[in-house]
């Protein structure tokens, strides 16, 4: 068990101070001006782009939370250009036209990744104040776009309230519903047949279940740990992944348990982890394998350090360990590569990424964007 679950009295206090992406203060840190390129750039047309300026497959994407854009890596030799998307973007998912959706502090930006430009920029409907950066920024966190492409889900959080899944109509590209939700919305998921949303609610200890087409929520506590200590604990849910195999939600915890979600009927159970350390990010394969960021342990004198777990779909995990913080991983396709983003939601991060070879467990580092968390190979 962990030693020090979560805080009272005047620990409390210190603990949400200085917990990034796992504590409840609201950032006093303003951003140093509004989105600075109000206007979408102009697009190349893919089209007519010579190949060998068109961006290659398997580059990767990040969103550089600690700056206003997003860079493109090349996963061998590092960055290629960076593109400025809006104040602090946190989350991005690409569909299958090339487009990625980037969730900032105050908008979600559309980038054509082909052409490496951002061609459009749609403000949230929810009022979340002043433009910030930091751990606890308004605006955007977790976002994920519905299997057709046709709609964008953007988990957007209000310092010291309840947040909203916005619906984005990607055609229209505007706002098109705003659904009420969770504290501080993490991560955004989708099911397989794209009839429900899933946010992952970081300070509530739950995931709000959304139907696509009604768009009713429904709130099903996840809190293996409980929910003592509050916005002051530890022991939250910070991302998810959907099995291909049933849809249920994977959400794992501290590196000791996977929580097996059925987003349907709200039961839950309890799977054994092995790599007892303080996880966030989390993805999973199209063959069932899970892999969850490992980003450093709660209490050094009991925990583990930061650390990639993959985990089979029988449950047997290989823990690779990592060196410094990290928040998000994308697998390449052949699954035989991972990468793990430096940059981090709480303070200890660095500017790069992690590459993992998955068999041989070598691993490197890259340099990349500023503080990147989200991740997604093209």
């Amino acid at each position: 068990m962990k030693a020090r679950a979560f805080a009272t009295g005047a620990s409390a206090v210190l603990a949400a101070a200085v917990l990034a992406g796992c504590g409840a203060a609201a950032d006093s840190r303003a951003a140093s001006g509004t989105e600075r390129a109000t206007e979408p750039a102009r697009p190349k047309a893919t089209a007519t782009l010579p190949a060998e300026q068109r961006t290659p497959d398997g580059t990767l994407l990040v969103a550089d939370f600690g700056s206003d854009t997003v860079t493109f890596v090349d996963p061998e030799r590092g960055p290629i250009e960076s593109v400025r998307v809006g104040t602090a973007p946190y989350g991005l998912t690409v569909g299958d036209d090339g487009r990625a959706w980037v969730a900032t502090a105050d908008a979600v930006a559309v980038v054509d990744t082909h052409t490496r430009e951002r061609v459009d920029r749609i403000p949230y409907e929810t009022d979340t104040g002043p433009v910030t950066t930091g751990e606890y920024r308004g605006g955007g966190m977790g976002i994920a776009l519905s299997p057709d492409g046709e709609h964008a889900y953007v988990g957007v959080n209000v310092p010291d309230g309840k947040g909203a899944l916005e619906v984005i109509d990607t055609g229209k590209r505007e706002v098109t519903d705003t659904v009420p939700v969770g504290r501080r919305p993490f991560d955004v998921d989708v099911s397989k047949d794209g009839r429900e949303v899933y946010a992952t609610n970081h300070d509530s200890f739950d995931v709000t279940v959304v139907r696509a087409d009604s768009l009713d929520p429904r709130r099903i506590e996840v809190a293996p740990y409980g929910t003592e200590g509050g916005l002051g604990s530890w022991l939250k849910p910070h991302y998810a992944a959907v099995r291909p195999s049933d849809g249920k939600l994977l959400l794992p915890f501290e590196g000791e348990k996977l929580v097996v979600l059925d987003p349907r009927t709200g039961e839950s159970a309890i799977e054994k982890m092995t790599a007892n350390t303080h996880q966030h990010g989390a993805r999973i394969t199209d063959d069932g394998t899970l892999f969850a960021v490992g980003t450093g342990p709660i209490d050094p004198s009991t925990d583990e350090g930061p650390s990639l777990t993959m985990r089979t779909k029988d449950g047997k995990e290989k823990v690779f360990p990592l060196e410094g913080p990290h928040e998000d991983v994308a697998v390449s396709e052949d699954g035989g590569t991972a990468y793990v983003t430096g940059g981090f939601t709480r303070d200890g991060f660095w500017n790069g990424i992690t590459v993992i070879d998955l068999k041989s467990g070598d691993t490197h580092r890259l340099p990349a964007g500023e503080r990147p968390l989200g991740i997604a190979v093209l």
